[in-house]
């Protein structure tokens, strides 16, 4: 047999540059593609990340009632069917690969996920890791451990994953969980977040399969009050991430039944502020437009948060500066570590200049936590974890149809209110793929101008019906990718 010496060192030089010539050509486009007013010092779309993705079209359905609640009154009409499910992701996945370069992170997103079967939901993850994402399931989180087992868990009782991410999403405004149907206030779910968080607690006991959880909630006038005391109480959980989303007027009207705009993202971001008790800076970097996102990422020790990046430090700004000139965009996650090794000596090689700032800041951030031995007694006690916050803003949708009908013909609003919005769907971190046409959109034009029909369009496609009805054949509906026939399944 011949081996091709030329080709194994051509795959192996490709596959250990520090950033990828597909990563390299999907950032430029994205930083190009922004809009000036986002093209900042502390950007880091385009600059080391092409943002968030997320699927549509795949699983409208939920089993939970929500006030407001995103999805079009046709989502509950959709029968939840795990071919189809995977037969789009894989299609939506593979041209966000096409767009948007070889790794980033989508979310399996849509009605909730836990209604698919097990097999179907590992099915779809396993798609999206094909296709270079790192999957994150979005769930209300009403599922027992054996579900998650039988996801993780091959019919071998081998893991299928090394590591999942789950987003879990908990406020008293969702209706209908078992154990708190109607809960009076958010503290009456602690309970509920502690035990879904402890599964994954025990799946990495249980099977050594490691875990990241972001603890999701809607803020409107009816809670937001609760926000301070809810950061107090699941900070103390094994949660990544904290995630809040001021309600906005998309989906099903019927529900709405308050004031959205009196829940602004700084009276948010005051709120996680003081139940972390202390403040979270936040300038330093900047995904998308700081109107619609606003994050932070440190660690906390023993109780106490160190930023990463202090806005207010030089020093610190000069390290994120080299950084995104020379190292944005290159791949950490879910690289061989002989890969990875090579990879980071070619970076150190090409930029020897980068590891004092990059040492330096290192240092600051175990100063900022109180020194190494504090974070060492804190490491011991189990005190010690990496934790980001984060505001999601979305638009109402009536201002994001006609801006976004404007962007489809080329137009720059005058209207203030629709330049405003037009801008920032430009700047959006989430895209949703759209391979019928070549689009990709932002998650808040999906929500608002897109979701309607389409379910529409899926409610044809996947009636709910009883059980024993006949394969339902149909053709390609328009909007939504080719799906092959698929037969009724349980939901």
């Amino acid at each position: 047999m011949d081996i091709d010496v030329g080709r194994i060192w051509r795959d192996f030089e490709l596959s250990t540059r520090p950033i990828h010539p597909d990563t390299r050509a999907a950032l430029d486009k994205r930083w190009a593609d922004l809009p000036a007013h986002a093209r900042t010092d502390n950007q880091l779309l385009g600059r080391c990340a092409v943002g968030c993705e997320g699927t549509h079209g795949v699983f409208p359905k939920c089993n939970l009632t929500c006030s407001p609640c995103y999805h079009s009154a046709d989502a509950n009409k959709v029968r939840i069917d795990g071919d189809h499910t995977v037969d789009q992701v894989e299609t939506q996945m593979r041209f966000l690969r096409q767009q948007r370069g070889p790794r980033a992170h989508a979310q399996l997103i849509g009605g909730e996920v836990s209604l698919l079967p097990a097999e179907d939901h590992a099915a779809a993850l396993l798609a999206m890791r094909a296709a270079g994402r790192e999957p994150m399931s979005m769930t209300h989180g009403d599922f027992d451990y054996d579900y998650l087992l039988d996801v993780v868990l091959g019919p071998d009782g081998k893991a299928r994953f090394d590591k999942v991410s789950f987003a879990a999403h908990f406020d008293s405004l969702m209706r209908g969980r078992r154990g708190a149907v109607r809960p009076r206030s958010e503290a009456e779910l602690n309970p509920f977040r502690e035990k879904f968080a402890q599964m994954f607690v025990d799946l990495k006991r249980d099977h050594g399969v490691n875990r990241y959880l972001a603890h999701n909630m809607t803020v409107t006038p009816s809670n937001v009050a609760e926000v301070e005391q809810v950061t107090r109480d699941v900070l103390e959980m094994p949660y990544d991430m904290m995630s809040f989303q001021p309600a906005a007027f998309i989906g099903d009207d019927r529900r709405w039944r308050e004031d959205f705009g009196e829940v602004t993202i700084d009276a948010v971001w005051e709120r996680i502020e003081k139940g972390a008790g202390q403040k979270l800076p936040w300038q330093a970097t900047q995904f998308g437009d700081p109107r619609c996102n606003r994050s932070t990422v440190g660690m906390r020790v023993d109780g106490m948060f160190a930023p990463l990046l202090d806005p207010e430090e030089p020093a610190d700004i000069a390290a994120r500066d080299r950084f995104l000139a020379h190292h944005g965009g290159m791949i950490f996650g879910d690289v061989p570590r002989g890969i990875l090794a090579v990879k980071v000596v070619r970076a150190v090689l090409a930029h020897p200049g980068d590891i004092p700032p990059l040492i330096g800041l290192a240092r600051r951030v175990v100063r900022r936590a109180g020194g190494l031995r504090r974070m060492l007694r804190a490491a011991r006690r189990k005190k010690l974890s990496f934790k980001t916050f984060v505001v999601h803003n979305f638009m109402d949708a009536a201002q994001v149809a006609p801006a976004w009908d404007l962007m489809e013909k080329g137009v720059e609003a005058d209207d203030p209110v629709l330049k405003e919005t037009q801008e920032r769907l430009g700047s959006c971190m989430y895209a949703m793929s759209h391979p019928e046409d070549g689009r990709l959109v932002p998650a808040c034009v999906q929500h608002s101008v897109l979701d309607p029909q389409e379910n529409v369009e899926l409610r044809r496609l996947l009636p709910l019906v009883g059980s024993g009805a006949s394969p339902a054949v149909v053709a390609r509906p328009s909007g939504l990718t080719a799906v092959r026939a698929t037969g009724d399944r349980a939901s």
